[in-house]
């Protein structure tokens, strides 16, 4: 279950399918109930204007037998005088609730002494409402049924009718009723009239409601059957529009998983022919692979050539040692030493390499080129310093090796004089080592700073380096944030020139 809806396919089918079934749930219970409400307003409508046909008819002397609104098939209707007392009803009506009475049986009370007087307190209460019949919209949505003839009425808010006028009040409720054996719910409507020879009567007429619960239980039961399906749709389809879309991250692991296995680094994954995130992914990760590969085929070959410089002092030192032991007499001394200092610089070398590459940040010093530079040529001969100051930010231990390297290049190539300088541009400090011998070639400019390096010209000429030292001057120069780049000197040697940006608020 956890590996299940651990994937991010199985989180977002659930994800979708529940923001679907919520939306449908909340969507279809609107849908209820305003279907619901518009049906029962419908109904409470159909309720008053046969209420209301009634009280004209009752407002205009007709007598409760005439009444043409007692028909059964318009539905449940009850006329109570003020006392209470049903005066007239519906033929065939065997049982009512959610009106003024529950008597389905008329009891024909004498006409009122008085025309003109005042309703009773028994007559029903009446929703406070100015507006005309065609306000009922309003009271559609009231379901309190319509109170008991016996409870009084507050007669400062009920203004008086005159005989032969109709409320323009309509009280609203809901129940059922019986008709010839068939019973069925309604929605109610109560009207009062006023009469001449009557007194204060309320007529009640009801409506079915059959037709709303039919509609709602329709449209339930489509909901019942079409949202279920509509949400195994959307989670099908998320489904499978997320496979296909995660399909290409499964490729990628697999050959990710094959090449960790077999560690074979010159193996790419497969890039999508698509735009997005995912074959972007996937070109990233083959960027990684080639500069994983890069770095990996570079510390082998770093290794290989690191023994193969370490074997040959090795080589010659015990050789020395070997003929020194059998001939005491033999024993070159210079020779020895001279093997020794080399694998002595070389192992500085490979060290100070292995912390640059392992990515030893320098130290945050302030270090001035010129001071630096008349530092380094001292004692050397051949070299000529023209220096104006600037400092820069970074290790003096570092620079200084740089520097030191730079000096020790000329000095190997040149034929008499090697040059430093040291100038501002801009934001930057300028340091130029520049010879006057041979030069190097254009095509040699950046293979002189790979490790282990040496042109055959300078072979000859070598006097025991590794090939490391611009290699080293180079590293050194990238880690303080800038470049090391090789030229042609206006003599017609090399020329390095070392960018470095100035140490801020110089």
């Amino acid at each position: 279950m956890n590996r299940l809806f651990g994937s991010v396919r199985s989180r977002a089918t659930l994800g979708a399918t529940l923001v679907v079934v919520v939306a449908l749930f909340v969507t279809g219970a609107a849908v209820l109930q305003a279907l619901r409400s518009n049906l029962t307003a419908e109904a409470g409508t159909q309720a008053e204007g046969t209420a209301r046909a009634v009280a004209s008819e009752l407002a205009a002397r007709t007598p409760y037998d005439q009444l043409s609104g007692l028909d059964s098939k318009s539905g449940p209707v009850q006329v109570v005088d003020e006392d209470g007392n049903l005066v007239a009803a519906t033929e065939d009506l065997q049982r009512i609730s959610g009106t003024v009475t529950d008597q389905v049986e008329p009891r024909p009370s004498s006409p009122s002494p008085s025309p003109s007087a005042s309703p009773s307190p028994s007559a029903p209460a009446r929703e406070d409402d100015d507006d005309d019949d065609d306000d009922d919209d309003d009271d559609d949505d009231d379901t309190e049924a319509p109170r008991s003839p016996s409870t009084p009425k507050d007669e400062e808010s009920e203004p008086s009718l005159a005989p032969g006028e109709t409320s323009r009040q309509t009280t609203f409720g809901s129940g059922a009723a019986t008709l010839d054996d068939d019973t069925a719910d309604y929605r109610f409507a109560a009207v009062e009239v006023q009469t001449h020879d009557r007194g204060l009567l309320t007529v009640s007429a009801g409506a079915p409601l059959a037709a709303e619960h039919s509609a709602v239980r329709t449209a339930l039961t489509v909901m019942l059957i079409g949202f279920p399906l509509l949400a195994a749709l959307v989670a099908g389809m998320t489904w499978v529009v997320t496979g296909r879309a995660l399909r290409p991250v499964a490729g990628i692991r697999e050959e990710m998983a094959a090449i960790t296995a077999s560690e074979d680094l010159t193996r790419r994954v497969p890039e999508p022919g698509t735009h997005d995130e995912i074959a972007r992914l996937a070109r990233t990760t083959n960027e990684t692979l080639a500069a994983l590969e890069t770095s990996v085929e570079r510390q082998r070959r770093f290794v290989a050539d690191a023994s193969h410089e370490l074997r040959s002092p090795i080589a010659s030192l015990r050789t020395q040692l070997e003929v020194a032991a059998a001939h005491p007499e033999l024993l070159d001394l210079d020779g020895a030493v001279e093997d020794t200092v080399r694998l002595q610089h070389l192992a500085a070398d490979l060290l100070l390499l292995a912390r640059l590459d392992a990515g030893e940040r320098p130290v945050d010093a302030r270090v001035d080129l010129a001071a630096l530079a008349r530092e380094e040529a001292a004692g050397r001969t051949g070299v000529t310093v023209d220096a104006e100051s600037a400092e820069v930010a970074g290790s003096r231990g570092q620079l200084g090796r740089v520097l030191g390297n730079l000096l020790d290049n000329g000095r190997r190539h040149a034929r008499e004089t090697v040059s430093v300088s040291v100038r501002r541009e801009g934001d930057w400090a300028v340091l130029a080592v520049a010879d006057d011998g041979d030069g190097v070639a254009e095509a040699d400019r950046e293979r002189i700073f790979e490790r282990f390096v040496r042109l055959d010209a300078a072979r000859s000429r070598d006097d025991g380096g590794a090939g490391l030292g611009l290699a080293i001057a180079r590293d050194v120069a990238v880690r303080h944030g800038g470049t090391l780049t090789a030229g042609a000197a206006p003599s017609g040697g090399a020329l390095f020139e070392l960018r470095l940006p100035l140490a801020p608020g110089t």
